[in-house]
Order: C-alpha cells, then structure tokens, then sequence
C-alpha cells in the first residue's frame, strides 16, 4: 500500500481509559490509529468507529504486549496499512489490587513476573519491534505511559509500583541512547474510570476521590472530554488569549477551543456506538 499522508501511531491497551481518550485525541488531529486490546475487541471496534468518523483511518487489534510475536505482528501489520509509523504509545498495563504494600503474603513471584511482562517487558519489546521504522519519520516518538506509582511507592499493589519505576528507569536509558528518536514517560495520579472503581470497590473508590478533591492542591476534576478526568489549577489563565468554560473556574487558551470541541464532538459520537 502507498504510504499514508497522515501520521500514524500505535497505541497498546487502546480500547477505554487513557489509551481510548488518546486515541480520540490523535484522531483529532489527523492522525492514523492502530489501537490494541487483550480482550475488549467490542469495545476497542468502537473506538476504532468513532476516530474515523472523525476522518481518519483507524484499525483494531487483539494482541497481549507479553507476547513478543503478538508485538512483531502489530507492527507488521500497521506498516502493512499504512506504510509508515511515526508514534508509539506504550499504554497497556495490568496490575493485582493489594493496596497494603506491608502485605508481602498479597503477592507471590509469579504475580510479580505477570506484571513485569506486561508493565515492563511489554513496552520493551513494543519499542524495538518498532525502532527500525521509527527512525524513518520526521517527528519519531515513544511515550510509556508509568504512573506516580513509580515514583512515590504507592498505589495497587507493591509490584505495580516496581514495574512503574522499572518502566521510567527504562524511559531513561530509552531517551539517552535512542535518538532521533524521543522517548518520554508520563506518570499520572488518580485517573476516574470504571477500571479503577471496579479494581477499589465503589466505597473505596468514592472515598479516595473525595479525599483527593479535598486535599489535593489542584482541588478542581474536570472532564478531559474523552472518558477520563484530570485534576487542573483553578482558575488560572494558561494564556491571556483564552476561552472560560462558564460552568467551571477552568481556563484555556483560545486556540485550543476548536480542539475541545472536536473532542466534545467526538464523545459525542463514542455514547452513540454504546
């Protein structure tokens, strides 16, 4: 196939959460999709739906990034599509919930191993299924989605936690001996979504947001349009050009509204295929 006039990136654990709302995002903007799941082909299908109803192509796959043939193939088979790759996004991940990290009877060797495959291994092996067509593009880019976990020593489980900081540790290294391209970790905090309430029980998962809503610094969640919520500074002026949201205390730069508003369009058309 001729090679596609778009950008093209591949996005693992793409079907819902972060991985669905950065698929959306891209999709935004002009970009091809190659989003994988383990499992959820349904809903993954309707992710795929929803971005080229935004005018772009947009394909599902089912592939476990433990598996490095299941890696090798994805890639093969979005350079098959679209002869060209530009972007990877390391969001796959898995985890076993035992929120006490004292609890060392929680977890055994093999549940370490599972995690590490997935959290660690996983994108490891992503990277270098696709480093060789990477190089090619004129913007080539890595971004391993971690979490705070890995920084503070917190969250689901101890070996959650380790894979986190293993996987930013191997950011590091990526970043330094990789060039052109870039390689990046983002490392976010509470993330509002079904997975995470399902994972807490509902008591658990009201009662922690409520805590963060009351004692975190940034206070305000809003919707990033897409099915996930951040927490933002209230009432800050990003840019002195910008757009208020009149039923928030939220800012943003005038130039960003069209994006906003694609996304709240494309929300939109995602409720419609459930």
């Amino acid at each position: 196939m001729a090679k596609s006039t778009n950008p093209v990136a591949i996005i693992t654990g793409g079907s819902r959460g972060v991985g669905q709302a950065t698929a959306l995002l891209l999709a935004s903007k002009g970009w091809n999709i190659t989003v994988t799941c383990t499992s959820s082909m349904s809903q993954a299908e309707k992710v795929v739906a929803v971005c080229q109803d935004l005018g772009v192509e947009a394909q599902a796959l089912q592939a476990d990034v433990s598996d490095n043939q299941a890696c090798l193939n994805t890639v093969e088979q979005t350079l098959q599509k679209w002869g060209r790759l530009d972007c990877l996004v390391n969001n796959a991940g898995t985890t076993k919930f035992a929120f006490n990290h004292g609890d060392l009877d929680a977890l055994d060797g093999d549940d370490f191993l599972h995690i590490y495959n997935v959290n660690v291994v996983g994108p490891f092996q992503m990277v270098k299924a696709c480093r060789q067509h990477l190089i090619h593009s004129d913007n080539p880019n890595v971004i391993n989605v971690s979490s705070i976990a890995g920084i503070k020593g917190i969250g689901s489980c101890l070996a959650y936690a380790s894979s986190k900081g293993a996987l930013n540790t191997m950011t590091k290294s990526m970043a330094r001996n990789l060039g052109p391209i870039r390689v990046n970790a983002v490392c976010p905090g509470f993330i509002q979504g079904e997975w995470l309430r399902k994972g807490l029980g509902s008591d658990n998962y009201d009662a922690a947001l409520a805590n963060i809503e009351k004692n975190n610094a940034l206070r305000s969640c809003r919707d990033c349009r897409s099915g996930c919520r951040i927490y933002i500074q209230p009432d800050v002026a990003i840019d002195r050009r910008y757009w208020r949201d009149h039923t928030t205390r939220w800012r943003v730069p005038s130039h960003r509204l069209n994006l906003y508003k694609q996304i709240e369009r494309a929300k939109s058309r995602f409720s419609n295929y459930s």
